[in-house]
């Protein structure tokens, strides 16, 4: 059985629930719109996220109405500040397949994204509960700050490593954070339980980041972007600032210097990805990926007590840490 069958087999029935609301949520009877809807949601994904919810809920009590409308609206949330991302990226891929601007246009791009973000508050609105619409709101204070910290550290002629981790804590781990937190305010769990699930899925989110940072130094097409596609954008992530920070060299700091001044070329990003891999880059960036797991497995064995959801929030951790894609 494959790690996704494992994970979702606990809330099978209620995922299946959030699948139908959100594909409802992302559809329109005609027109642009409509067609620009049906484009984002025929990407589909693996829905990390609202998964994560809806096991944090059922291990504290039962998924309800509450937890369903909350997730949809945090997964709207994500989708709306991607289509947003892209414009201001210029991407024109979205994990290998033809992002939402590149389709369409930015006006277009951004117009959806905004009806994205209003069916989110929509259905946020529905939960009838403060404190979950007070979390998914500061949620997108938290991810618009993030991405203005990272345009901001573009800048930075230093190559710091807790510069790094606060943008992915904003703009990645911020995300995971609100899935558990949600799920717990969905129950009325404790706030002792609380505070534990945040931490947990803050560290989750963590770890996911950074996987997903390392993908950038292999090419794979199942990825959806090229090798240095980061770094062709002016992003250093963390296997290179360590790199850079423990063997600094001159002629590699200049590279990493036109990088952030968007001057690098193919051939340079080459020479500074392999750079990074003989300096330990990728080695440093798993062991701290291990650390995220390691406290992570603390929340798993004080605060799980459903073996099935145990299992599932292992395999959880165990898919992120190792996933290839």
């Amino acid at each position: 059985m494959d790690s996704l069958t494992l994970i979702k087999r606990p809330i099978e029935q209620e995922f299946n629930l959030f699948v139908e609301m959100f594909n409802t949520a992302m559809s329109y009877d005609d027109g642009l719109l409509g067609n620009a809807l049906t484009h984002i949601r025929q990407r589909g994904g693996k829905r990390m996220r609202p998964l994560l919810s809806l096991l944090i809920a059922k291990n504290f009590g039962e998924v309800n109405a509450s937890t369903l409308n909350a997730a949809v609206g945090l997964e709207l949330l994500h989708t709306a500040s991607l289509i947003h991302d892209d414009v201001v990226d210029e991407s024109s891929e979205r994990r290998g397949q033809a992002s939402l601007n590149a389709s369409f246009n930015n006006k277009v791009a951004v117009l959806v994204g905004d009806y994205v973000l209003s069916t989110a508050l929509l259905h946020v609105s529905r939960t009838a509960d403060s404190r979950i619409v007070e979390n998914l709101s500061q949620l997108g204070r938290t991810l618009a700050a993030g991405e203005i910290l990272q345009l901001t550290n573009i800048q930075n002629p230093d190559f710091s490593e807790q510069v790094y981790y606060d943008v992915i804590r904003k703009k990645t781990a911020s995300l995971f954070e609100s899935c558990a937190t949600l799920g717990c305010l969905s129950v009325n769990a404790s706030a002792a339980d609380t505070d534990k699930a945040r931490q947990f899925g803050e560290r989750l989110g963590m770890m996911f980041q950074i996987r997903d940072d390392i993908f950038d130094y292999y090419d794979s097409r199942e990825v959806g972007k090229p090798t240095g596609n980061d770094m062709a954008e002016g992003k250093l992530t963390l296997p290179v600032l360590f790199a850079l920070n423990t063997n600094p060299l001159q002629s590699m700091i200049n590279l990493a210097r036109k990088v952030k001044q968007g001057g690098v070329n193919t051939d340079e990003i080459a020479v500074l990805v392999e750079y990074t891999k003989q300096s330990g880059g990728i080695e440093y960036a798993e062991q701290r990926m291990q650390d995220f797991y390691n406290q992570s497995m603390v929340f798993i064995e004080d605060r799980v007590r459903k073996t099935e959801i145990r299992d599932a929030l292992v395999t959880y951790l165990d898919y992120v840490m190792k996933r290839q894609y």
